[in-house]
């Protein structure tokens, strides 16, 4: 038992680092857009079109990757995802027009669609329930130390070696990733280590999935909130370029503090909702009070435009991220709150694609509400503060007590 206590740790130390290398790889080409759009004479639109298709393409390869690790397993569903991503991320450096670009982006999404299914499903199997939020928080940080990490590596290489160069090296880190997964990562003893949660059968029909209420809250929880972040991801070193002038070899600093920031959010999060359940609150009350605490702590970027300078931007931005990064710890640990492992991958693969498919009609709108306004950033900010708040008057609406779902086979 002690020996199954320390392993899976080591397992969640190993999807944090292959989250770390996913957000590495997707935010190479936020860091790079301003110098991209100004060689290659993309336009608002351009651009907005372009990041689209990661999203586009993200939002099916969740359908198919959920489902494809629920059947396969997580050991040989991340390792594949890992090499299809790399592959795509190095693809970058060989394209030279918008189209170009939007394929490569198309490539990358799909492929980097496994690894939030791959890495719940590893902890619905090896984790209990009351310490599922915190391992979710711990890999889920590395969405932020992978946001952090790509402005400290991708400028110098930009600017030394030439901009295609970024995209080979940071596209090479996830093949150095499978030389440590594939002899470290073995499936979960067959009685499971969980030991709580809904109780399992086999596995569930997909499209019965959406009969249940639960399937929907879940649905909200990412459809509402993931646009949002993309739009940091995607639009922050653009919106610090137009609203202040911060170029290339200045984007570090701004972009480092957001994500360290959000980083203590996403840990945060996840350990507050279960600390809240060892103290014994249920799983329903830590979980959403938690959640309201985060939505609360969003609402102040509807005034992000109108900050009187670069890092009141940046400190409204961060402690945002942060609190989205800890609502996403929460939400991702209502899958597995909700549902028995066997389904856990397609339900959670069900609500990352209502959230990609959120990101592409949020970006291509957010390109050409720019366009048409001068780049002012105002009203997308208002619909980024209110967005989770009402994310969570929904999701307590259709899922008052976080029962769980009673599936048919």
């Amino acid at each position: 038992m002690e020996r199954t206590s320390s392993y899976r740790w080591t397992i969640c130390a190993l999807l944090f680092v292959a989250t770390t290398i996913n957000y590495v790889d997707r935010q190479v080409l936020g860091i790079l857009a301003p110098t991209l759009q100004r060689e290659l004479h993309w336009t608002e639109s351009d651009y907005g079109d372009i990041v689209s298709w990661f999203s586009f393409a993200y939002a099916f390869g969740f359908l198919i990757a959920g489902r494809v690790i629920d059947w396969i397993g997580v050991r040989r569903g991340l390792a594949a995802a890992v090499v299809a991503w790399s592959v795509a991320a190095i693809g970058h450096a060989f394209a030279t027009t918008a189209a170009g670009f939007s394929f490569a982006r198309a490539a990358l999404g799909v492929s980097e669609s496994a690894i939030f299914p791959g890495s719940i499903k590893a902890v619905a199997e090896w984790f209990p329930q009351r310490e599922r939020a915190l391992a979710a928080g711990i890999f889920n940080a590395g969405t932020n130390t992978g946001a952090i990490l790509t402005p400290l590596l991708v400028p110098w290489i930009a600017l030394k070696y030439g901009w295609q160069w970024a995209f080979v090296a940071t596209g090479a880190l996830g093949l150095l990733w499978l030389a440590i997964w594939i002899p470290l990562y073995r499936d979960p003893p067959l009685a499971g280590t969980a030991g709580d949660g809904p109780v399992e059968v086999a596995r569930a029909p997909w499209l019965s999935l959406f009969g249940h209420r639960q399937t929907w809250a879940f649905i909200v929880g990412k459809l509402m909130a993931d646009p949002v972040w993309w739009f940091y991801l995607y639009w922050l070193p653009k919106f610090l370029d137009a609203k202040y002038g911060v170029k290339l070899a200045q984007v570090a600093a701004p972009i480092i503090v957001v994500y360290l920031i959000a980083d203590v959010g996403s840990v945060g999060g996840g350990w507050t909702s279960s600390a809240l359940i060892k103290r014994g609150w249920t799983v329903n009350r830590a979980r959403k009070t938690t959640m309201l605490a985060m939505a609360l702590l969003i609402v102040p970027t509807t005034l992000v435009s109108r900050a009187p300078s670069m890092w009141a931007a940046v400190l409204i931005v961060g402690v945002a991220a942060a609190a989205h990064q800890a609502w996403s710890a929460n939400v991702y640990t209502l899958a597995s709150d909700m549902f028995p492992k066997s389904a856990v991958g397609s339900v959670v693969g069900i609500g990352a694609f209502a959230g990609a498919m959120g990101g592409v009609v949020f970006q291509r709108i957010t390109g050409r509400v720019l366009q048409a306004n001068g780049s002012d950033y105002a009203p997308i900010f208002v619909v980024c503060g209110l967005a989770y708040v009402t994310a969570w008057v929904i999701i307590h609406l259709l899922a008052p007590r976080l029962e769980p779902a009673r599936l048919s086979t």
